[in-house]
C-alpha cells in the first residue's frame, strides 16, 4: 500500500480496472473513515453522554442535511455523473467541462442563497422539527443549525468534485475526503468545544466539510478542470441534468422528510432518544459503508457506460456479480453485529458520561438495525442501477411507499416501544423498499438468474447460521470466566474479538464446504495480494458467478 501511494504521487492515479479493485480501494479508505467515525462517536459519547447536548447536535443536522440531500445528492447520484460520464466516454471533453462550470456556478449560488434564507428562518423551522424540546434546547439547536448551514455549500462543491473523480474512475482522493470530514468534526469536539461550548461542535462540522472539498481539488485539476463562472441556462446538457435531477430530488426529499419525522417523534421522548437512534445507526452503518456504498459507487460509472453502449447483457452480469459480493460480505457481518451488539456498544461508546441505560438502549437498537443491514446495503446499488438506465422515477415511488409505511409503523410502535419502535419501523420499511426495487429492476432489464441467486443466498445464510451459533457459544464461554475481566474494556474487547474471529472462521469453513465461489475468490485475491503474485486476469476479478 505504501509503495502504491508513493507511485500515486509520482505518476498520478490510474483509472481502476475493475469494480472489485475500485470497491476495494473505496472500502479500505472507508474503513479508515469509519474507524475515525467510531472514534468521533466515542469522544462525543464520553464528553456528553446520551443527553440534551447530543440530541441538540443531531437535531441541528436536519436542516443542513435536507439542503445537501435535495440539491447535491439529487444532482450527483441521478443526474450529473451519468451525463458527465457519457460526455467523457464520447470524447466530448469541452462540453463536459462546460457542464461542470455551469453546475458549479449555478449550484454554488443556489446553495448560498438558500442557506441565507434558512439562516433567517431557522428559529421557526427548528420549532417545527424539534417541538418536543424545551425552549433552551431549541435555542441551542438554532445556533448549531445556523453554523452548520455553511457545510452544504462546501459539501455541494465537494460533491461535484467527487462526481468528476467517479466519472474518471479515480477513487483515491474521493475516498480520502470522508476521512478529513471526520477529522474536522473530531477537532471541533476535542478542541473547539472547550473554548466555544457546544457551538464548537457546529464549527467542527464546517471545518470537516471544507477539508472534504480541499482534499479533492488537486486531483480534479489533474483531470483537466479549469473553472470559469458560467450561468448559461441554455446549456443542453445542463437541461438534461435538470430533467434527471427532479425525480431524484423528490425521492431524496422523501428520505430526508423521514429523518425529520424521526427527529420530531424522538424529540417527544425521553432526553437522549435522538442521540441513541443516531449512535446505533452510525455503528450499523460501518459495514454498509464499507461494502454496500463502496461497491455501489465503484459500479455506478461502469453500469452507466455499459447501458449507454447498449450492452444490456454485460450490464446484467456486472450488476449481478456486484450484488452477490455485497450479500457475501453483509449477511455474515449482520449476524456478528447482532450476536455481539452489546460488546460493540460497550467497546465503542461505553466510556465517560455514556451510562448503562444509554448503553442498553443503544445495543438493543443496534440489534434491530442489523436485521435490515442487507437491505440498506443493496439499496445504493439498486438505486444507482436505475439511475444508470436513466430511470429516477422508480426509486422515488418505492421510496415514497416505504416512507409512508415507515411513518405509519413508527406512529403505532412508538407508543409501546419508544425509540426502539422508531428503529423497528425503519428496519421493516427498508426491507420492503429493497425488495420492491429488486423485483422492479428485474422486470425492467431482464432476468438476473434468480434460481442461481436464491441458491447462492441460501448457502450464505446456512454458513452464517453456523457462524452465529459458534460466535454465541464462544461469547458465552469467554464471558463466563471466574474473574470478571469481561467488565473491563480489555475484557469486553477480548470477548468480542475472539467471538468475532470464531464466528467468521466458522463461516469460512462452512462456506468452503458449500463451494461458495465468492469465498474462494476472496481467499485467492487475498493470497495474491499478501504474497505479491501477478494480478488476476480481469475476467477472474470481476466475472464471479454469472446470471445463468
Amino acid at each position: 500500500m505504501v509503495k502504491w501511494i508513493k507511485n500515486y504521487f509520482v505518476n498520478g492515479e490510474k483509472s481502476s480496472e475493475s469494480i472489485t479493485r475500485s470497491a476495494a480501494l473505496i472500502a479500505v479508505m472507508g474503513l479508515a473513515s469509519r474507524f475515525l467515525g467510531l472514534f468521533r462517536d466515542r469522544i462525543l459519547a464520553s464528553k456528553f453522554g446520551a443527553g440534551d447536548v447530543m440530541d441538540v447536535y443531531y437535531a441541528a443536522f436536519k436542516i443542513p442535511d435536507l439542503v445537501y440531500g435535495l440539491l447535491v445528492l439529487g444532482v450527483l447520484s441521478a443526474a450529473f455523473v451519468p451525463v458527465f460520464s457519457s460526455l467523457i466516454s464520447q470524447k466530448k471533453k469541452k462540453e463536459a467541462w462546460e457542464l461542470v462550470n455551469a453546475i458549479l456556478s449555478i449550484g454554488a449560488t443556489a446553495l448560498i442563497v438558500i442557506s441565507i434564507v434558512l439562516f433567517i428562518f431557522a428559529p421557526g423551522l427548528v420549532s417545527l422539527i424539534a417541538f418536543g424540546f424545551e425552549e433552551s434546547k431549541q435555542e441551542l439547536v438554532v445556533i448549531l443549525t445556523r453554523i452548520m448551514l455553511l457545510s452544504p455549500i462546501f459539501l455541494g462543491m465537494s460533491g461535484i468534485m467527487g462526481g468528476i473523480l467517479n466519472s474518471y474512475k479515480k477513487f483515491f482522493f474521493y475516498s480520502l475526503a470522508p476521512i478529513f470530514y471526520n477529522v474536522g468534526i473530531i477537532v471541533g469536539a476535542v478542541f473547539l468545544v472547550d473554548t466555544m461550548g457546544p457551538a464548537g461542535l457546529g464549527w467542527g462540522v464546517v471545518l470537516g466539510a471544507a477539508l472534504h472539498l480541499l482534499i479533492q481539488l488537486p486531483e480534479v485539476f489533474r483531470c483537466g478542470m479549469r473553472f470559469k463562472p458560467s450561468f448559461s441556462f441554455k446549456n443542453i446538457h445542463l437541461k438534461q441534468v435538470g430533467g434527471l435531477m427532479i425525480p431524484r430530488a423528490m425521492g431524496l426529499a422523501v428520505t430526508q422528510i423521514n429523518f425529520l419525522i424521526v427527529t420530531v417523534l424522538a424529540s417527544t421522548l425521553e432526553s437522549g432518544s435522538l442521540a441513541i437512534f443516531n449512535f446505533a445507526n452510525n455503528l450499523q452503518s460501518v459495514p454498509m459503508g464499507l461494502f454496500g456504498i463502496s461497491f455501489a459507487v465503484a459500479s455506478f460509472p461502469i453500469l452507466t457506460s455499459l447501458w449507454a453502449q447498449k450492452k444490456t447483457d454485460e450490464f446484467i452480469i456486472r450488476f449481478t456479480n456486484t450484488f452477490r459480493k455485497i450479500i457475501f460480505f453483509i449477511i455474515p457481518l449482520s449476524a456478528m453485529i447482532f450476536v455481539l451488539r452489546a460488546q460493540i456498544v460497550r467497546v465503542v461508546l461505553g466510556t465517560g458520561r455514556f451510562d448503562w441505560e444509554a448503553t442498553h438502549l443503544t445495543f438493543e437498537a443496534l440489534g434491530i438495525f442489523a436485521f435490515s443491514l442487507w437491505a440498506q446495503s443493496i439499496i445504493p446499488l439498486l438505486a444507482r442501477s436505475f439511475y444508470a438506465i436513466h430511470n429516477t422515477k422508480i426509486p422515488f415511488f418505492t421510496g415514497v411507499f416505504s416512507e409512508v409505511l415507515n411513518l405509519t409503523l413508527a406512529l403505532i410502535l412508538i407508543k409501546e416501544h419508544g425509540i426502539l419502535g422508531l428503529v423497528w419501523a425503519f428496519t421493516i420499511s427498508t426491507c420492503v423498499n429493497a425488495a420492491l426495487l429488486f423485483v422492479i429492476l428485474r422486470l425492467k432489464i431482464g432476468t438476473f438468474g434468480v434460481r442461481s441467486l436464491v441458491l447462492f443466498v441460501g448457502k450464505i445464510v446456512l454458513a452464517t447460521f453456523f457462524s452465529l451459533i459458534i460466535a454465541q457459544i464462544i461469547k458465552n464461554l469467554v464471558g463466563a470466566n471466574p474473574f470478571g475481566e469481561e467488565r473491563t474494556f480489555l475484557g469486553v474487547f477480548t470477548q468480542m474479538i475472539i467471538a468475532l474471529f470464531g464466528g467468521l472462521g466458522t463461516f469460512v469453513f462452512v462456506g468452503r464446504s458449500l463451494n461458495i465461489f465468492e469465498l474462494d475468490h476472496f481467499i485467492s485475491v487475498a493470497k495474491n495480494k499478501l504474497f505479491a503474485k501477478k494480478p488476476l486476469p480481469e475476467e477472474q476479478r470481476d466475472e464471479v458467478g454469472g446470471v445463468g
